[in-house]
């Protein structure tokens, strides 16, 4: 490939994933949401701190603790306030942790949903016959790559396969069917666009603009 465009993608998962709980008010399995909101109970020297989530349908509570029986000086001053504030970047971070909330409640719904800026790193799109796209994940999401990129790329995911198999798609240093599994962060996507008719409408829809 020659005449890299090389673009930085920053994805940003929009809808924080849903630990599915057995509501004892609505008497059945319910998706709960993070409130954003944290509650923070000093004993002493320890403290406890839980996010709060709500169920969907009644606004019963669930805590997903943070921390549990901590030693106050265990915990960074700064860290502390933005807790007792809630400080709405460290909730929207542990809102997003689903290893956190499987090992806690075991069933998650998670959403591909997200937004994904793009930047211009390096080349001109008037010498562009290939695209260098370079992800940084501002959470984790359990969005495919396939769909990532026949979404912002305007092309069919079968497009993309078949670009694959004939080695114009490659996903450097990653694992075979990367096409099929999770978006990744550092993940780096090289695609020869050399004799494709729609090439502008590519590079334009990649963020070559």
């Amino acid at each position: 490939m020659s005449g890299f465009l090389r673009i930085d993608w920053a994805i940003a998962p929009q809808t924080p994933p849903r630990p599915l709980i057995n509501c004892n008010r609505c008497g059945t399995v319910k998706a709960y949401c993070s409130s954003g909101k944290f509650r923070v109970n000093a004993n002493g020297k320890r403290i406890d701190v839980w996010l709060i989530y709500r169920c969907v349908d009644c606004e019963n509570s669930w805590n997903f603790g943070i921390f549990e029986r901590c030693n106050r000086r265990d915990i960074e001053p700064a860290l502390l306030q933005a807790l007792e504030c809630n400080d709405p970047g460290l909730a929207r971070r542990h809102a997003f942790d689903v290893v956190a909330l499987r090992n806690r409640i075991g069933r998650v719904e998670e959403f591909p949903d997200v937004a994904v800026h793009k930047r211009r790193l390096g080349g001109t799109r008037e010498t562009a016959t290939a695209l260098e796209l370079q992800l940084r994940l501002e959470m984790p999401t359990s969005l495919r790559l396939d769909r990532l990129l026949a979404s912002e790329l305007g092309i069919s995911r079968s497009r993309l396969q078949a670009l694959d198999e004939r080695r114009l798609l490659i996903v450097v240093a990653d694992s075979a069917n990367a096409l099929r599994k999770p978006i990744r962060q550092g993940m780096t996507i090289r695609i020869d666009l050399a004799g494709e008719v729609d090439q502008d409408d590519i590079v334009s829809a990649a963020g070559g603009e």
